[in-house]
This record gives structure tokens, C-alpha cells and sequence, in this order.
């Protein structure tokens, strides 16, 4: 992915400020998204799954931070910048939970903007080296260990993260039943009513089809 394909979702809520911002932006990226205020800024980013968002903090109806809380309720991916007039220690704090990659002061200079996306971009290619894709827009995060489906982060018990990265990293083959033991229960015993579960359990969060079994031997993945 070159820069300028990155979709940017900016969150404003003065106009002026906002149309000064996208005119710059627009000289960057090929998309760019544009709202008023956090619920505005919400439904965009469902619609359109934007790489990066930068937003304000106080706007009407939902703040910047009420509105990037949400989103990391189920994304952890999304390059974020929050551009503020403010630097409380509320704030401050509240962001440090929200894995911004900057936290600028206004008025934001073009070269700290700059700047800041720039650490987004490289954050982004760094995630996709990381990122396997897998059937009908799931992916799997293998420095995070987090699995994906458009966006959307599905939750996955130790087991099944342990048990989903071997079978990514042995994709070309079945993994036999004694792998996995060894790698998913470690020091603990696994019994066939235990494996068969724990395979049901991922089958059910993964695309159809994906985990077949080779009676006898083990299991492999499809992707």
C-alpha cells in the first residue's frame, strides 16, 4: 500500500478548521472523509473502515474520546490522532488507554500533521506484514495474536489463539494430533473430547470450511 491509497477520516467540528484540514489532506490522500461530530464521525467509520482518523476532542452530541473509545472496544488496528486544545491530565490519561499514535496541540503545524501521519503509515505497514489473510475478509494478527473480520476484532480464548497460529504457521500441511498437544496444551494432557471441543469452539468464530480433518493424522487450515 503506497500513502496516498490510506482512506483518512478527519472529525471536526469547526467548519473552517475542517475545510482548511481536508483541503491539506486532500493533497495527501486520494479519500478523505470528513464529519461535525463523534456520532457523524461513527457511522462513517463503519461505512468506510478508514486507516487513519484524526479528530478532535470536544464536539457536540459525542466527544473524540467517547467516540475512539468505542472504537477500541472491537479495533485495534485504526491509526489514530487526536488534535486537541486542551492537554488536562483527564484527557491525557483517558487517551493513554486509547493506543493513539499522537496527541497534538493546537494549532497543529502542517509538519507535526505530517509528521504524525507518517508514523500512522509506517505503523500500517508494519500491522500488514503481520497480517494473514483468511476466507470472506477474516485476517489473523500474528504479532497481536488477534483474529478479524472486517475489522471487527472476534474474541478468542488462549486455546484457540495458540491452536489458530499452528495451523497458519503449517498451513501447507495437516498438523497431527500430537502438535498439537504438545503446542496448545503444553504441560497439561489433552483428551479427544477436549481437542473436539476446542476445535468446534474455533470452527464457529472462523468462515466455513476452514479446519478439516484428516481421520487418523490431524487437522489443517484453509486459507
Amino acid at each position: 500500500m503506497e500513502r496516498k491509497e490510506m482512506k483518512i477520516l478527519l472529525v471536526e467540528d469547526d467548519e473552517i478548521a475542517r475545510e482548511n484540514a481536508v483541503e491539506y489532506l486532500n493533497t495527501l490522500f486520494n479519500t478523505v472523509f470528513e464529519a461535525k461530530d463523534g456520532l457523524e464521525a461513527l457511522k462513517l467509520y463503519n461505512q468506510e473502515h478508514p486507516d487513519i482518523i484524526i479528530s478532535d476532542i470536544q464536539m457536540p452530541k459525542f466527544n473524540g474520546l467517547e467516540f475512539i473509545e468505542q472504537i477500541r472496544k472491537k479495533d485495534r488496528t485504526t491509526q489514530i490522532i487526536i488534535t486537541s486544545a486542551f492537554s488536562t491530565k483527564e484527557y491525557l490519561l483517558r487517551a493513554v488507554e486509547l493506543q493513539l499514535v499522537k496527541y497534538l496541540i493546537k494549532p497543529v503545524s502542517e509538519e507535526a500533521l505530517n509528521d504524525a501521519i507518517q508514523h500512522c503509515f509506517e505503523n500500517r505497514l508494519s500491522q500488514q506484514s503481520n497480517i494473514v489473510p483468511l476466507k470472506e475478509g477474516y485476517t489473523f494478527d500474528t504479532y497481536n495474536q488477534t483474529l478479524f473480520c472486517h475489522q471487527e476484532q472476534i474474541k478468542l480464548r488462549t486455546k484457540e489463539i495458540l491452536l489458530l497460529d499452528l495451523l497458519l504457521k503449517n498451513a501447507q500441511r495437516f498438523v497431527t494430533y500430537s502438535e498439537i498437544e504438545q503446542v496448545v496444551w503444553q504441560e497439561e494432557s489433552m483428551s479427544k473430547d477436549a481437542l473436539k471441543t476446542l476445535i468446534r469452539d474455533i470452527k464457529a468464530k472462523l468462515p466455513k470450511e476452514s479446519i478439516v480433518n484428516l481421520s487418523g493424522t490431524g487437522y489443517k487450515i484453509n486459507v
